[in-house]
């Protein structure tokens, strides 16, 4: 039947009431899947495979956006006053504040927005589909009808599928039809007139395969599938709003209420008590309040959080809840899974044991190069027909397949099978060689009852063999003869082996046993009886699944930074005890399991989670339990996860880390943070990172709070003591733009600390500025006050007039403001080290922005008239760096007294408590 051309005919077709063979013919597609061709034709007529994006503000209602702040309305109700009192430059001074700070918000949305596409896009989920008769992983927006997808527990169904095969297939539809069971499928159609929640040979778009497997043909993407009706595509991330931005919002409005409250009291003391001239006031108390509120706080300290998660984004940390990133900072226990996080993922076989010696092999991941050793000695398998035969079975009897991306190898299917293959070819045998040699005419697949697989398969010359690999165990149950190494054959020693297979269980391998048996050529049909007996076998083989070397290097920088690490497994105690050990994890030589996490009460619990590091063969259910005995502790937690039933754990877990590559879609949604690579070393790279954001979340408040304070203090001081003003209205407008859009935002470029993860987590619970920071603020504001006074008066003393005096106090301050600057910098280390002086690009680009605009401020003849400046003499505007630099050196010289005070008192109360 005529394929149909469009995707509205296709949608209207009731799928659910024809058979499987009706579908397929109807979408012209076979259980093989479709060709590159089909898929790149239809591809065009459909379209990609997901809801059209909702629409966006434009760009002018965007920017009118930005007005709407309690800090600009004063500001725009000030320059409607201004204007009315006829002070032309003042009124435009403020609307260019006020349009300046507009555009670079519109800028800073931007920016979010494209960091934002950019981590969607890392997010964006795939779907395992049969395309040219081979299985492959695609996005899911490149889905088209008639792809034949995959499905299995933990994936989100990526389009209106008719199901065709199912094997205990059950979906969790309640985000489509509000049903909270699971729903179990199956593939014989329905009535038409059936409602959706009823049409049980259908997975719909969006919904959570949760248990079994199963096939299905996608008959509907995008707009057209019923999900596409009702919600948006999977994977939207989170907006940049976030509790911390909320929280220093609600902090600026207080301030702002302040701050206002303070001004009108200024300005009613000013006019009915000192009687000075209305407007003239007025502009200096309009001056007083943009100079105290800083009203770019919020929007610094968001683009801070969206330059981390940039951050992180490069190390392979993909944040979906930008709080996560801040939270990162109070991190002090990872619990975390061990395959594919703590190890490659990528089993490898690490020694063969035959009966005549034990080899060893080297090669990394699923690469066929490697080398086959005896007593450090290199071995050239192809002289020993024993090992010929045992690369066969490794090759033949196995359903995976090797590919070669870019230099890089992979496995499509188990990766025990896939290091077997990896094994052969080291043993001097490929696959495509030994399919050439010996045909597959029949198969028994692994079945955990049985816990074997066997293939039956016949060569060119008459001849047929049986291949098997299985549990040890079991395979040894079967034979009574083994293989040597020229071909012939010797007694089974039952004990012998054991041993030899409790050997390599003990050191964590996983051990798989390989045989053969001839059988005659006229048998094509293999039966179980056909393996219970006359099996010879050729040798054991282990594997393991290798640390990851980055992993070794970051646990042991976890320990460092004072994070604890637990490792929880599914895997066997002694395969994760001795991963543990690999790894540097092994406190105790303890090892806790699932069974024994079952009888222990909360008490009990709560001790073994603090003395343990590894918990093995544990289930999603105990995963949520150690998070909580961990967080009964006090301690903040984060949790990786990759499985549906993970979500719980994730949740509770202070931040949630789900693995982009081999996790759930609901794992994925249910974390913070979504790791592209499932490294463990980027876990540790984004507590760094996070560890960072917080330092540079608290210079930006550091930095922002004691210059807005000094600002408004030189004003109010001239106010109250009835001095003239060493620096004007107009003026200190023009400090508070140049230097807060420049050396404030600088502060959100730096870079992390040497010191960052040597440092122990901050308590969540400490705010982002402690007692110290008020002091500090204190501590700024009358030093400011003493610079910017102390040179307006030496410059009046010198018989300068009032015009430049005030040019020099204003340049004063913004220097000030420069070397307070370089002091925030250095949170955990001397201002006056190399590194610190050295500075960042942002900071020099930042203060280099600065000093242009303030001697094109005093050179400029119009610049000169707008803001009463005038050329400084060279000589006295020496003075002016030298007070940056008294600054810098009282701050400094009062955080080193402080330490030392700190560091004295301490050892005073440790040599008493000694005695």
């Amino acid at each position: 039947m005529q394929f149909y051309a469009r995707n509205t005919v296709m949608e209207s077709r009731q799928w659910h009431a024809l058979t499987r063979d009706a579908v397929l013919s109807e979408l012209d597609s076979v259980m093989t899947g479709l060709s590159s061709v089909q898929v790149a034709a239809r591809l065009r007529d459909y379209g990609a495979n997901r809801l059209p994006e909702p629409p966006k503000r434009s760009l002018l209602r965007r920017f009118l956006l930005q007005f709407h702040n309690v800090l600009i309305h004063v500001l725009l109700g000030s320059a409607l006053v201004t204007a009315l009192l006829g002070h032309v430059v003042d009124t435009a001074v403020i609307l260019g504040v006020v349009f300046i700070n507009a555009a670079i918000g519109l800028v800073q949305e931007y920016r979010a927005e494209r960091a934002l596409a950019a981590i969607s896009d890392l997010l964006a989920p795939y779907a395992n589909v049969l395309r040219d008769g081979g299985r492959c992983s695609v996005r899911v927006e490149d889905l088209v009808p008639g792809d034949i997808v995959l499905l299995s527990a933990g994936d989100r169904v990526p389009a209106d599928l008719r199901v065709l095969r199912s094997h205990g297939l059950g979906i969790q539809e309640a985000m489509l039809t509000g049903e909270s069971l699971t729903v179990e499928k199956h593939t014989d159609p329905v009535f038409p007139a059936v409602a959706v929640a009823e049409r049980s040979c259908m997975a719909f778009g969006g919904t959570l395969v949760v248990s079994g497997q199963g096939v299905g043909v996608v008959v509907a993407t995008g707009t057209d599938t019923e999900m596409g009706r009702i919600s948006h595509l999977l994977g939207n991330v989170t907006t940049l709003t976030t509790p911390l931005v909320r929280q220093m919002n609600v902090f600026a409005r207080r301030l702002t209420v302040v701050i206002l409250s303070l001004a009108l009291v200024v300005l009613a003391l000013g006019h009915f008590i000192w009687h000075y001239p209305f407007s003239d006031l007025f502009i200096a108390v309009v001056g007083l309040s943009v100079a105290a509120i800083p009203e770019g706080l919020p929007a610094v300290m968001t683009i801070t959080l969206a330059l981390g998660a940039r951050a992180m984004a490069r190390r392979n940390a993909v944040v979906r809840h930008l709080p996560a990133i801040e939270t990162l900072s109070s991190v002090s226990v990872i619990c975390t899974d061990k395959t594919g996080t703590l190890t490659r993922n990528e089993m490898v076989a690490s020694e063969l044991v035959t009966v005549d010696e034990c080899l060893v092999i080297s090669g990394e991941g699923y690469a066929p190069d490697g080398e086959i050793r005896s007593a450090e000695l290199r071995l050239d398998p192809q002289t020993r027909p024993g090992l010929q035969e045992l690369a066969q079975v490794a090759a033949l009897c196995n359903d995976a397949a090797l590919q070669n991306s870019e230099g890089s190898w992979r496995v499509e299917g188990d990766p025990m099978e896939g290091a077997l293959l990896a094994l052969a070819a080291r043993l001097g045998v490929t696959r495509a060689k030994a399919q050439q040699q010996w045909i597959r005419t029949d198969v028994l697949p692994f079945e955990a009852e049985h816990r074997y697989m066997a293939t039956l398969h016949h060569d060119h010359e008459g001849h047929a063999r049986l291949f098997i690999k299985g549990a040890p165990e079991r395979v040894l149950a079967m034979c009574r003869r083994v293989r040597t190494a020229d071909g012939g054959e010797a007694y089974l020693d039952d004990n012998w082996w054991q041993a030899r297979i409790e050997a390599l269980a003990a050191r964590g391998q996983r051990v798989l046993a390989l045989a053969s048996r001839m059988v005659p050529a006229s048998q094509t049909v293999l039966a179980r009886a056909d393996v219970e007996g006359g099996i010879v076998l050729l040798g054991l083989v282990a594997l393991m699944d290798p640390p990851r070397p980055e992993a070794v290097a970051a646990i042991a920088e976890c320990q460092r930074a004072g994070i604890g690490v637990r490792m929880i497994t599914g895997d066997h105690a002694t395969t994760a005890a001795a991963i543990g050990r690999m790894l540097g994890l092994a406190r105790t030589q303890r090892v806790i399991t699932g069974a024994e996490l079952d009888t222990m009460n909360d008490g009990e619990l709560g001790r073994a989670v603090m003395e343990t590091d590894i918990f093995a063969r544990t289930s999603p259910e105990h995963k949520l339990r150690l998070v909580t005995a961990l967080q009964a502790h006090g301690l903040t937690v984060a949790m990786t996860g990759d499985g549906v039933n993970d979500a719980p754990a994730l949740k509770r877990a202070d931040v949630g880390i789900a693995m982009g590559r081999k996790g759930s879609e609901a794992a994925r949604e249910a974390a913070d943070i979504v790791l592209a690579d499932d490294n463990f070393a980027s876990i540790v790279a984004a507590v760094r990172e996070g560890r960072t954001v917080n330092d540079n979340i608290t210079r930006v408040i550091g930095w922002t709070l004691p210059t807005s304070a000094g600002e408004a203090a030189t004003i109010m001081a001239a106010l109250l003591l009835g001095m003239v003003l060493p620096v004007t209205p107009v003026q200190i407008l023009w400090v508070n733009l140049i230097t807060a859009v420049t050396l404030g935002v600088a502060l959100a470029f730096e870079p992390g600390e040497r010191s960052a993860m040597q440092r122990p987590p901050r308590s969540p619970h400490a705010p982002l500025l402690g007692w110290f920071w008020l002091w500090h603020i204190v501590l700024v504001t009358l030093l400011f006050l003493a610079g910017v006074f102390g040179v307006y008066a030496w410059a009046i003393g010198q018989g300068h007039d009032i015009a430049l005096a005030r040019t020099m106090a204003m340049n004063t301050l913004i220097m000030m403001e420069i070397a307070h600057l370089f002091f925030i910098r250095s949170i955990h280390a001397p201002a006056f080290s190399i590194a610190t002086l050295r500075g960042t690009r942002a900071v020099w680009s930042a203060i280099a922005i600065v000093v242009m605009a303030q001697c094109a401020m005093i050179w400029v003849p119009p610049l000169q008239a707008i803001f009463d400046t005038r050329a400084i003499p060279f000589f006295e505007g020496l003075l002016i760096p030298v007070v940056g630099v008294l600054l810098l050196l009282a701050v400094e010289t009062e955080r080193q007294l402080r330490r030392r005070m700190k560091k004295h008192w301490h050892g005073s109360i440790g040599h008493h408590a000694s005695k």
